[in-house]
């Protein structure tokens, strides 16, 4: 985003990132709105703890994904709420020539460890650096480079993709988070 947006107007221009975070993170649409408002409302009131010249986007995400965790940490304590699975199974998806193949992405993409996910998310659909990602995450740059290297991993015999053969996904974000570094290219 350009620097001379002040901080609370360049808050919009992230919206669809953040919800898209949210989203891979809860695999559960309602939540994921619910997550991103509660971070929006976070960084309202604290926007005076927000540096300008730094990234806005990385301060959001990490916002989010604090919420994310300190949520799991509740929910682990409390009875489950089964709320909208009957309505997420009954949903249609729109119809393009690669819904099968994103749906089959979809499958192998929640089956990954949550840490997989969002490291894939970060580095792969959001296009942040491993070493912005390690520092959102708390952790080394080595383990955010491994955990995308295995997700990729396991996302390619999850869903049978060999080095040579086609890959049917039309999306660039899909796409990204299952490129490697190593330029294969889709």
């Amino acid at each position: 985003m350009t620097a001379a947006l002040p901080p609370e107007e360049e808050l919009v221009s992230h919206l669809p990132a953040l919800r898209a975070f949210a989203i891979s993170l809860t695999r559960n649409k309602s939540t994921a709105d619910d997550m991103v408002q509660d971070t929006i409302v976070k960084a309202w009131t604290n926007i005076q703890k927000f540096k300008p010249g730094t990234n806005m986007r990385a301060w959001l995400f990490t916002i989010l994904r604090n919420n994310f965790y300190s949520e799991r940490r509740k929910m682990r304590r409390e009875v489950a709420d089964i709320d909208g699975e009957i309505t997420a199974s009954l949903a249609e998806k729109p119809a393009h020539d690669g819904r099968l193949q994103l749906q089959d992405f979809k499958r192998a993409f929640d089956t990954l460890p949550v840490e997989q996910r969002e490291t894939l998310i970060l580095v792969g659909a959001s296009g942040f650096s491993y070493e912005e990602a390690a520092e959102m995450c708390g952790v080394a740059i080595g383990t955010i480079k491994s955990r995308a290297n295995r997700g990729r991993k396991r996302l390619s015999e999850l869903m049978h993709i060999g080095e040579d053969g086609p890959v049917e996904l039309t999306d660039r974000p899909t796409m990204a988070v299952v490129a490697s570094n190593s330029g294969k290219s889709f």
